[in-house]
């Protein structure tokens, strides 16, 4: 970096918040991508960490004038390399405008981009109200979590993180300052610019501010764990409680094996000890009457459908060893893991996902772990390190499960988007079209292509 850009940065945003040098900048190279498909980050980049929406502006328009790049980062917890500063320039770090305030009468919380999903809970929980969504890992921040369209497990009753968000504040890579929606629950004028920004992983524009629908508490909840001996009626469990009328906050399907060695890891112990395949569900009711009859319809369901005997966890403290051993399966199998993918598929197609993944497994003669959010189709499949194999033993086999997602009528990635790692794949298995749309859009959004430009496309 030439020292009248750093310079320039400084005067932008103050001597203190602009950092370089190699031992200083290493926590902002990486993110929780599996190290063998981490993408290699450039050393020589500037850390400027902005305190509002026009110093971002500033910021980028400098970077406009020299042709630098500009990677936007939040709290570093993508699993494809999107933050990664794989070329020289600037990363654009939010962590300072963290603030929070939450206007109780609209039900809405205004949250800027560096404040945690943490933040954000506990914010909605202090007067009384609750942000249904959990997209994973509590460190990640809003403007993260909206540039990823994050998931997670409770997206099976709740939805994706964009169907909370009713609008954005976000800084066009040209320097221009938006702010598209706000507190509002309808908003059809013309458009929807918002809904485009959402999910660009930073390729759009830096969003740095978010206004977030937020809801009452539940009054009660409940986590039951219900286990199989044989995963088709497991999973064919799924569609059984639906069409009951039940929509449980999350579905998860995990394997007993997998659950009891992450749990001996964090050293814990997984409580429900019957059956290989095991459903974890979590039920939010407005009453116990009504948290008691919904919990004894799934357990009849389930019991129709050839379950075991159910572990119901009532007390908080239960519900969260559960919960967070379930978390903690990607941190267990992280040393020895090569790739995580997040196919997605119908939810009613998931049984043939995985047994494509199964016979895989054979074929390769690997071992291939799967859990997922199965209420919604999304399967966490993980390739893991094999001696002697190449990279293009793993490829292979990674295009086959995606070919296989396809057929099914699915996508590559249901949650964890394209960012670096995963920029060939959405050429070969994306529309022609569509990539040519995408493509020609990023040019009007970014025409000196500085925001993220190594990202989403090959």
């Amino acid at each position: 970096m030439r020292e009248e850009i750093v310079s320039e940065l400084r005067s932008i945003v103050g001597e203190d918040w602009v950092i370089t040098g190699e031992d200083r900048i290493q926590g902002y190279l990486y993110d929780e991508t599996p190290p063998p498909m981490l993408p290699e980050a450039s050393k020589d980049v500037a850390v400027v960490k902005p305190r509002n929406a026009e110093e971002v502006s500033e910021i980028l328009k400098l970077a406009n004038r020299y042709g630098l790049p500009v990677f936007p980062r939040g709290g570093g917890t993508g699993l494809v390399g999107a933050c990664v500063p794989t070329m020289s320039g600037i990363i654009l770090s939010l962590e300072r405008m963290n603030i929070i305030k939450v206007d109780r009468e609209n039900l809405m919380a205004e949250a800027e981009a560096g404040a945690t999903l943490a933040d954000l809970l506990k914010a909605a929980e202090d007067v009384g109200l609750f942000f249904p969504p959990h997209p994973g890992d509590e460190g990640a921040h809003i403007g993260g979590l909206l540039a990823c369209n994050a998931g997670g497990a409770r997206a099976v009753k709740t939805g994706v993180i964009r169907n909370y968000v009713k609008g954005v504040e976000v800084v066009l890579p040209t320097g221009e300052i938006l702010t598209l929606g706000g507190k509002l629950v309808k908003n059809n004028a013309g458009y929807d610019l918002m809904h485009l920004i959402i999910g660009s992983e930073g390729t759009l524009g830096v969003i740095t501010k978010a206004w977030i629908r937020l809801y009452p508490r539940e009054a009660v909840n409940a986590t039951i764990v219900i286990p199989f001996e044989d995963r088709e009626m497991a999973l064919k469990t799924v569609p059984a409680i639906f069409q009951e009328g039940l929509m449980p906050l999350a579905i998860e399907y995990v394997e007993k094996s997998l659950v009891e060695k992450t749990a001996q890891h964090l050293g814990l112990t997984w409580p429900c000890r019957d059956g290989d395949h095991q459903l974890i569900l979590i039920l939010a009711e407005a009453s116990e009457a009504a948290l008691y009859e919904a919990c004894e319809k799934i357990v009849n369901i389930c019991e129709k459908m050839g379950s075991l005997e159910p572990l119901v966890a009532e007390s908080r403290g239960e519900q969260e060893r559960i919960l967070k051993i379930r978390s903690e399966i990607y941190s267990f199998l992280k040393p020895n893991l090569v790739d995580i993918l997040d196919t997605t598929v119908p939810p009613a197609q998931l049984l043939e996902l995985i047994k494509a993944v199964e016979e895989l497994g054979r074929k390769y003669n690997t071992y291939l772990p799967v859990f997922g959010h199965v209420g919604d189709g999304n399967l966490h499949i993980h390739l893991m390190r094999e001696d002697g194999w190449t990279k293009e033993d793993y490829d292979r086999l990674r295009d086959e499960v995606y070919r296989k997602a396809i057929e099914l009528g699915g996508t590559i990635t249901g949650e964890h988007g394209i960012g670096y790692i995963r920029r060939r794949s959405l050429e070969k298995y994306i529309d022609k079209k569509a990539l040519e749309l995408m493509r020609a859009i990023k040019r009007i959004f970014d025409p000196n292509n500085i925001l993220n430009p190594d990202k989403v496309f090959p």
